[in-house]
């Protein structure tokens, strides 16, 4: 099970970062969106892998438990990660809007060479 969450995560960083480096908006934001995803999946990770396990713990048994504060803060970054997929979608479209091309470059239009 872990070999598979470690290569989940190892998978999607990989895509994320490949297409962050693209030169096309639509590209970056689901390069921004996937390694969000990753980072989600390793802080859900981070919290041991365990099914069948309630998430508070019982004074009165001795049974082991899960720890709530991962789900947390995985709750809490997908929250935000939308917040911020939605804010930098609205600044592509600005972009477009008003350049008429989706290409990401710092280059001037009379400086091409």
């Amino acid at each position: 099970m872990e070999i598979l969450v470690a290569s989940a995560i190892g998978i999607l960083t990989a895509a994320g970062i490949y297409l962050v480096l693209r030169q096309r908006t639509f590209p970056v934001i689901l390069g921004i969106s996937l390694l969000s995803y990753a980072v989600n999946v390793f802080l859900f990770a981070s919290g041991r892998l365990a099914t069948g396990m309630p998430a508070i713990l019982n004074k009165y048994e001795d049974v082991a438990y899960t720890d709530p504060l991962p789900q947390a803060l995985v709750l809490t970054a997908i929250v935000i990660s939308f917040g911020m997929t939605a804010v930098v979608v609205m600044i592509a479209l600005g972009a477009f809007l008003s350049s008429r091309t989706d290409k990401v470059d710092m280059t001037e239009e009379g400086d091409e060479a």
